[in-house]
């Protein structure tokens, strides 16, 4: 364990900034309290500092650290009313500049940044529905373009960069179903083409880019829990099935450790909210068990330290919502 956030929160987000502190922005924590409220861990102190606090209250946003150091944090929800605000948060001087708006109002996206510095917005819900949507944020102008739309709208999808630059989006779902279905996103061309199925259709999953190249995705929901994990192959755009889990669940978190394995953690099923945790070797394709979070929680956060620990932050449980932070 490690301190205390200043704030309960979920569906925040948090950031590791450049001189190793982790960021972390917004959320809720009641029915009607969203939060622009912003605070700052320091890894060597174990302490949290609030900070400036954003513009805007939101949750389910998307937060980007850019190459120049600013965090950018857009898109969300104040309520069931997706916002179009954009800001930059300022490590020197701890607080949030505006900039510009997004082209669509958006939350429940994901934000990816290119390899030129860019970043590309895709999907989520919007004031009027599900979206397809795609945009492109260039921090050298703090400008907004739209880009190619996506075959199929959908939110709570995942956004995994692929090592020719590619971006991958899959599963999700939208007002029909959830989504199995998969497509590539061509940063020169601005276009979209489909690519393979999963083998099973799931929302709120994630998706961790591995060592050699490939994208492992786990669990997630789809009307029912999800213990099922399979493998990307950028070579030949087909899924694999690997080894499932030990438990079901959906809204946890996924971080890639410097040995190459993925530590999966808490989220749901239908036991209730969970705190154990697993991880994957991609050597074996398989799921080991490894030591329980103190609390059980879901729409936290996980973020990678410097010192290749894992922070994990906030979330809500079956008593309520968390400013409690632990360390693996």
């Amino acid at each position: 364990m490690t301190g205390n956030m200043s704030v309960r929160r979920n569906w925040h987000t948090a950031s590791t900034l450049a001189n190793g502190s982790v960021l972390v922005a917004g959320g809720w924590n009641n029915i009607d309290t969203f939060l622009s409220n912003a605070e700052v861990y320091n890894p060597s102190s174990g302490t949290w500092t609030m900070v400036g606090s954003m513009s805007a209250v939101r949750q389910k946003h998307t937060a980007s650290t850019l190459a120049n150091g600013l965090v950018l944090v857009a898109g969300g929800a104040n309520s069931a009313v997706a916002i179009d605000i954009a800001e930059l948060y300022n490590l020197s001087t701890s607080n949030w500049t505006t900039t510009g708006h997004m082209n669509i109002a958006r939350y429940a996206h994901t934000a990816t940044i290119l390899a030129n510095g860019s970043v590309l917005f895709v999907g989520g819900q919007g004031n009027g529905g599900y979206l397809n949507s795609a945009e492109l944020y260039n921090p050298l102008t703090g400008t907004w373009t739209t880009t190619g739309n996506m075959s199929i709208a959908r939110e709570y999808h995942t956004a995994s960069t692929l090592a020719n630059g590619f971006v991958l989006v899959a599963g999700g779902g939208n007002s029909s179903s959830y989504l199995n279905s998969a497509e590539l996103y061509d940063p020169i061309r601005g276009t979209w083409t489909i690519t393979g199925n999963m083998s099973v259709t799931r929302g709120y999953y994630t998706a961790s880019t591995l060592a050699d190249g490939s994208v492992l995705v786990a669990g997630g929901y789809n009307g029912g829990y999800l213990n099922s994990a399979e493998l990307y192959n950028p070579s030949t755009d087909t899924w694999t099935t690997t080894g499932s889990m030990n438990a079901a669940r959906s809204s946890h978190t996924a971080a890639t450790l410097a040995d190459g394995s993925v530590l999966v953690t808490g989220g749901e099923n239908s036991a209730g909210v969970l705190n154990s945790a697993e991880l994957y070797n991609p050597s074996t394709g398989t799921w080991t068990t490894t030591a329980n979070m103190s609390i059980a929680r879901e729409y936290y956060t996980a973020s990678i330290l410097t010192n290749g620990e894992i922070l994990v932050t906030g979330g809500c449980t079956n008593g309520g919502y968390l400013n409690s932070a632990e360390l693996y």
